[in-house]
């Protein structure tokens, strides 16, 4: 069994945070407010000090900085023991991962993609063997709803879903959503930190994750 601690749209408000103990930590995105090169450093410097086994995360709408940085200047600023997915996986302790920072069109803000066959070529991607899923975005119909009763998940992502066996799906991005829902297979936590109108008021969630032998 594995513990995972589990956040997202900190929006810089990292250093507010107490963290319970545990194994694994994850960042859904939203790691910075304006995704200027400042916030970002400083939340990876935070980051990278905090005491656990792994600590994994993918960029929000509002990281900016990581969109467009070339991967060898992205490779000089990761902390040691820092691991960030974007569209691509890992596999810890037997536990396959994958996490993406794509979510449908909104303002314009970073990592927009519009639905259909444009966002759909990020879902294909996922795959068929993963167990937890990472995203910035919540799929359509889970944890989505906004303060005005409106559904704003990925329609694609969520038919997407139904064709797999993940056991975890992490994301955030909708705050007035921050919650827990289980399915018949698949356990999903929008773990947004900070509430619609940005108060740091809800907790880090806490999973036990079985590993199978």
């Amino acid at each position: 069994m594995m513990k995972l601690v589990i956040i997202s749209d900190s929006h810089g408000k990292h250093h507010k945070l107490n963290l319970p103990k545990g194994d694994m930590l994850i960042h859904a995105g939203d790691v910075s407010r304006s995704g200027k090169p400042k916030e970002v450093l400083d939340f990876l410097d935070w980051f990278g000090q905090q005491d656990f086994k792994y600590k994994i995360f993918i960029a929000g709408n509002h990281d900016f900085y990581f969109e467009h940085i070339l991967e060898q200047d992205l490779s000089s600023i990761m902390p040691k023991g820092v691991i960030y997915l974007n569209d691509s996986g890992v596999v810890i302790d037997g536990i396959n991962i994958w996490g993406s920072p794509i979510q449908p069109w909104f303002h314009n803000w970073a990592f927009n993609r519009n639905r259909g066959p444009e966002i759909k070529e990020h879902w294909d991607l996922i795959p068929l063997d993963t167990d937890l899923l990472i995203t910035h975005g919540p799929p359509f119909g889970i944890l989505d709803k906004t303060s005005k009763d409106e559904l704003v998940g990925c329609e694609d992502l969520m038919s997407n879903l139904e064709n797999r066996k993940v056991k975890l799906h992490v994301f955030g991005h909708i705050h007035e959503s921050y919650g827990f829902y289980q399915s018949n297979r698949t356990s999903y936590i929008n773990a947004s930190l900070l509430t619609q109108y940005g108060k740091m008021k809800n907790d880090p969630v806490e999973f036990s994750f079985e590993i199978s032998d």
